[in-house]
């Protein structure tokens, strides 16, 4: 009888244990605040803007249409370019760290100096893309891709001092 009225103080502790923590959780939620400069250009006609030298961090270019637009110099990083076409897109200098380039097409275009670090670019494609100096550091690529990059990859980043060749692992 004593262990039964034992394990029942314990099962009410714990439950209070419990609600007492999530009432703590809930009294001190914050409410979600969005962030001020995001821009979103979704399924946006952005062809042959320019948007050089921005801070374009964190934007939202998904399934736009980028055909020789200019980000030469600007801040993509964390940015969702998902689907995007960037034909002849000039991305010179431009920092794409940790930003998810999925099924993008950069066909012809300028990467001379990009920083991709940490970026996600599966199902990207760089045909006759300029990468001169690009560093793709810890970037996923597919294979095929980077066997085709590895190609012609030259150059080293000024900004980050990683050789194009180290930074996609070519041999």
């Amino acid at each position: 009888m004593k262990q039964l009225k034992a394990l029942g103080w314990r099962f009410l502790t714990i439950i209070s244990l419990l609600l007492l923590a999530t009432f703590w959780i809930l009294l001190d939620a914050h409410p979600a605040i969005a962030q001020e400069k995001t821009v979103n250009y979704t399924y946006a006609e952005l062809q042959q803007q320019d948007f050089s030298h921005k801070d374009l961090e964190g934007g939202v270019f998904a399934s736009a249409n980028m055909r020789e637009t200019t980000f030469e110099g600007s801040n993509l990083s964390y940015s969702i370019l998902t689907e995007g076409v960037m034909l002849k897109a000039n991305l010179k200098d431009a920092n794409l760290t940790g930003s998810l380039v999925d099924r993008v097409t950069f066909d012809f275009a300028d990467l001379t100096n990009a920083i991709f670090v940490d970026a996600i670019a599966t199902r990207t494609r760089f045909y006759d893309a300029i990468i001169t100096g690009a560093d793709f550091s810890n970037a996923v690529i597919d294979r095929y891709q980077v066997a085709l990059m590895c190609e012609k990859a030259a150059g080293v980043n000024p900004v980050t001092g990683v050789s194009t060749r180290d930074s996609l692992g070519c041999r």
